[in-house]
């Protein structure tokens, strides 16, 4: 699941140019691009029902605004340890900038660390693998949903384990949004309870396919991806601050200022597919 900071910078064009309404005129601005810095897409997701056996990572770096490409980087000698110090290795398919494992052994509530070596520089992160809950199967759906009465609403459901603070990530992907819907939730205000998750918009259709992805996240990764969205625009009012640059967990051992973008993340994914009727 990557998240570009091009993408951030996309959105604050989009609202420049909402700024500008009444003007007809596209004015292509000459904007000054900084020197390309690594991002590391190490997102390793394990999908429930499955071995989580077959993981990727993708290396990349950033670009200027109008580029239409993201250069991807190879040569990097890539690894993630559990606290068995037992090691996976993470093998590039040949200038592709794609690292591969087939042999990752994910495992609810294993500490896990991240290393990549390129070019002299050390990159390490630390995070612990967090379990989910399943998506019931009762999903519901109401066509006078949505937040006028007029779109196609569907709810699903999930138990929260009310033995700890849990944190969780939503995606849901359906043929009436070009871009999956995100959104982080915590479970402050319902400990313990069935959490039900609603999602609605103006252009779904009978027949369409909703698929429906929840991630259990840490508290590291729930603070960081609220502030992706925020600085993306999604879920902001007009006043609210918009940084410049989200770091994540990945820390630079060599060279701390040499930093790389990304996050380092292990995640158990339930997963559920509705049709609308």
């Amino acid at each position: 699941m990557r998240i570009a900071m091009k993408n951030i910078l996309t959105c604050l064009a989009v609202s420049l140019v909402l700024g500008g309404f009444g003007c007809t005129k596209v004015v292509e601005v000459d904007l000054e691009t900084a020197a390309p810095r690594l991002v590391i897409d190490a997102s390793i997701d394990w999908v429930k029902g499955t071995t989580g056996k077959a993981q990727q990572i993708v290396l990349s770096t950033t670009t200027g605004y109008y580029s239409t490409s993201f250069p991807t980087v190879s040569g990097a000698e890539i690894t993630i340890t559990n606290s068995a110090n037992t090691i996976f290795r993470f093998t590039e398919s040949p200038g592709t900038g794609i690292y591969t494992c087939t042999d990752f052994l994910p495992v609810a509530g294993e500490s896990y660390t991240l290393k990549v070596a390129l070019n002299g520089q050390v990159y390490t992160a630390t995070e612990t693998c967090i379990g989910v809950p399943v998506i019931a199967d009762n999903i519901e759906q109401d066509n006078a949903g949505g937040f006028g009465g007029d779109e196609i609403e569907i709810a699903y459901y999930y138990q929260d384990n009310g033995n700890e603070d849990n944190y969780y990530l939503h995606r849901i992907a359906s043929p009436a949004a070009k871009y999956p819907d995100y959104k982080a939730k915590d479970d402050q205000r319902s400990q313990g309870k069935l959490i039900k998750e609603y999602y609605s918009d103006k252009e779904l259709k009978p027949g369409d396919l909703v698929h429906i992805q929840l991630y259990g996240i840490s508290r590291r990764y729930y603070d960081y991806f609220r502030k992706l969205l925020a600085a993306s625009g999604a879920g902001s009012g007009p006043f609210q601050a918009t940084p410049g640059s989200v770091r994540g967990n990945i820390i630079n051992q060599t060279e701390f200022d040499n930093y790389a973008y990304g996050y380092f993340r292990v995640s158990e994914v339930a997963m559920k597919e509705y049709v609308v009727k």
